[in-house]
This record gives C-alpha cells, structure tokens and sequence, in this order.
C-alpha cells in the first residue's frame, strides 16, 4: 500500500471522486470532495487506473460538508454525504451531459442543450420510503444493519437519516425485535425490508429469506410489540444468490401489502415488487411524464415495464386506452389491484417480457421505464415501428439511457427534444432521467 498526495477534481458516476496522480494515472478516491487536496492510501493498482481511500484531507473543498450523520464512512448508503448538496445536483447534472457525449455520440454543445437543469423534488434527506437491512452471522449470532461500504459486513445504526423522519425510530426497534428473536434460533433471513408512508401512515415489514420452518404468530407479536406496523410478511425465495426467484408471500400480520400515495392515485405495493423509494420524487417523475406526453382522451397509449402502475394509473385517466406490459408476476397482480381499485377498465394488463410481449396496438404515446439495463435492442426497433407521435423514456442509469438515444437515432424515427434529471436518490450517485422522444 501506498500514500499519495492527491488534488481531487470531480464525481465519477459512482461512489468514488476521480484524480489523477503525478504520474498522470486516473486515481477513484473514497471519501473525496471536488477541489479537495488529500493524503489518499491505494487500495487496488490496476495498469490503467488504481484505487484509493482518503486518509486525511489536507485543505478541503469549500463544497465539503459535515453530514448530519456519523455513519457515513462505514455504512454504505450514503456515499456522496460529505459533498454539499448543490454540488451533488451540479455533478449529476454534468454526469448526465458527459454520458450522451461519451456513450450517445452526442455533442458536448447539443448534449448540454438537450439536458435541462436538474429537478430536486424534495428534501436531500430524510425522503426515503424504504430502507433494507441486512442480516449477517458474526460469531453465530445474527447481526441486523445496514450494509457496510465496500463490505459484505453490516453496521448497526440506532436511526437512517434517509428514512422519513416521522419513522425515525423504526430502524431500531426492528433491529431490536429481529435481535430478539433471531437469538433463540436461526430464522434463515438474508435481509429485512421496511416501507412507510408518511401520507397513508403504513408501515410494512419485510422478511426475506429461504422457505422452511418460522415462527410466524411470535415473529408477529414480537414485531407488532416493537412498532406500530401495519403489515408483516415472508417473501421466500429459492435459487441462487445471483438469480434468486420468489418461492412465496406470507402474511403473518395486517394488510398483507403496503400503501402509498403518488399524486393523485392510491396504490398498493407487495414486497417484491418494486416501487420509488422517493414519493416525491415519484410524483414528480409522473408529472414530467403526463406533461411531456399530453395524453388525450381519444388516444390510445402503451406503458412498458409498467411495475404496480405508477404510470399506467394517470395514463389511463387521460387516454382512452392503456396497453400496460410487466413481466414480474408479484408486479402484475398489484398492477391489476390497483386498477380494480381505482375503477379504471380501459387498460389491458400484459403479463411478460416487453420484447416478446410487445403489445399489438397502434400506439399514440407510449411510456418505459426499464430497469437499469435499459432497452434491449429489439424493443427499440418495435417502439421505432410504431405510429406514435412521442415516447416517454424514465430512466435510471444515464450510460444505458445515452446507449439507447443513440439506437433511437440510428433508427431515423424518434429524437429526443429533453432530457431533464430528477434527483431521487441525495447523498447518492444515482440520478433519474425523463427524456421526451417526438416522431421527427
């Protein structure tokens, strides 16, 4: 291991700042601030580049900040914490701009035009409606925390302060609870999800972990007794690590599911399916969508990836009709619920792969919003076929987005007239984008 001296000069898109030493070779830096001079040690020296954490900082950053919690250098849920919050907005703004350029063959000058300043939706902490919780054995006892930065290990945290501040209190009392109870025998937990609304006041626990024997009425009572939870359940699932399926849902207490508003829509959420950890980041998302896409009432539109139905809801109050494709079973029960329960009959809810399961209509607008892997080839190639006059693409990685606008061009159909980033995820490097697509 060595120590260098270090002049740090911007964020990377990911947990570590970027420098260069003095024989000119790229350094990822943790714990390092823009404009921040540092004692770094090398953790990895790659041909290339190498890796390093700060040890000291020798004349800090006038971005640098102190977090409001103690944490931050051993949990890894807040990597980008000692960096001012308008410096965070700043750098995932420039790295949106940087990937169209780099990955979308975008000029700097059209990538910078394209991309509009940066929508912070709400507060930089305290926004999260979810956090996880991990469950490790150390010295055959299970230990519940939050995961460790750069780290298989767990670190116990009395509180998250990315967690909505009215459940401050949440994350320790279920520590406390699964400490209890995992102390008297081995409940085969990988982790421990909490969702809470401040809006609908829910409250869901999580467990996931391998089917088998569980003691269902005293994990309920014990969790019950701990917090004023609306919902406890199992999410079993089988397989391994990298390619886990759900084998399951129990519910061992209350409603089973968990509750949110997003505008003006009720929804109900299972544990596995996904839904925005940032309401009000969500809302905003949705917003941006339904202004960019100006839905009207004899319009037909498409949603692809559609989860639970954050999208599709609002789309089909506007449309006349909503062909709406998920291919995650747990996702298209919710999205079926909570079309049922808002009285919406206009939609045809698809089970399956958007690719394969490419709806069959003549769409006007459409939506996606795919994983972090973007769209696969093929689905650009059968959104470019369609007669629609814009698309809505929400995306979470700017590299798969950048990759995608250039498929999109190299079709001829559909340019992008917007790109604007929405910053769910604060204290993190993840940036959201809604780009507006329109036939050329």
């Amino acid at each position: 291991m060595t120590t260098k001296r270090l002049e740090i000069e911007r964020m990377g898109y990911g947990p570590e700042a970027i420098a260069h030493d003095a024989d000119g070779k790229t350094v990822f830096v943790t714990g390092g601030v823009p404009g921040d001079t540092v004692e770094a040690e090398t953790d990895a020296d790659e041909a290339r580049f190498s890796r390093a954490h700060v040890t000291k900082v020798l004349e800090a950053s006038p971005d640098r900040v102190t977090p409001p919690c103690p944490f931050v250098d051993v949990c890894g849920g807040c990597p980008w914490a000692h960096l001012s919050y308008e410096a965070q907005l700043a750098a995932k703004r420039s790295g949106v701009v940087d990937a169209l350029t780099r990955l979308g063959g975008f000029s700097a000058e059209d990538a910078d035009a394209l991309v509009a300043p940066i929508v912070a939706p709400g507060e930089p902490w305290g926004y999260r409606n979810k956090v996880e919780l991990a469950v490790v054995t150390q010295r055959g006892r299970a230990v519940v925390g939050m995961h460790a930065a750069g780290s298989a290990g767990v670190v116990k945290v009395p509180s998250c302060p990315l967690l909505d501040s009215k459940f401050k209190g949440v994350v320790k009392a279920v520590q406390g609870a699964m400490n209890f109870l995992a102390g008297s025998r081995d409940l085969g937990l990988e982790r421990v999800g909490i969702r809470a609304s401040r809006r609908t006041k829910e409250l869901e626990v999580a467990l996931w972990g391998a089917p088998g024997p569980f003691p269902r009425p005293q994990v309920a009572k014990v969790l019950g007794d701990a917090t004023k939870v609306t919902s406890v359940v199992r999410v079993m699932q089988k397989g391994p690590a990298k390619a886990r399926r759900i084998a399951g849902v129990e519910r061992l207490s209350g409603k089973g599911s968990w509750g949110e508003l997003v505008g003006s829509e009720s929804m109900r959420v299972s544990a596995p399916s996904f839904f925005q950890v940032n309401t009000r980041g969500a809302d905003k998302l949705v917003s941006l969508v339904m202004e960019g896409l100006s839905p009207a009432e004899d319009e037909e539109a498409m949603d692809l990836y559609c989860g639970a139905g954050t999208f599709t809801l609002p789309l089909a109050r506007k449309s006349g009709f909503v062909s709406a494709v998920e291919s995650y079973g747990p996702a298209v029960r919710d999205l079926r619920h909570n079309l049922d329960a808002a009285s919406l009959t206009n939609v045809d809810p698809i089970g399956g792969d958007a690719g394969i399961e490419f709806p069959d209509v003549d769409a006007d607008v459409i939506v996606v919003d795919p994983p972090r892997a973007g769209l696969a080839a093929d689905v650009v190639a059968q959104l470019s076929d369609q007669p629609a006059r814009a698309i809505a693409y929400v995306s979470c990685d700017p590299a798969t987005l950048a990759r995608d606008l250039a498929r999109f061009r190299d079709e001829g159909v559909f340019e992008p007239v917007s790109v604007t980033p929405v910053d769910l995820f604060p204290q993190t490097f993840h940036v959201e984008n809604v780009t507006i697509l329109h036939r050329q």
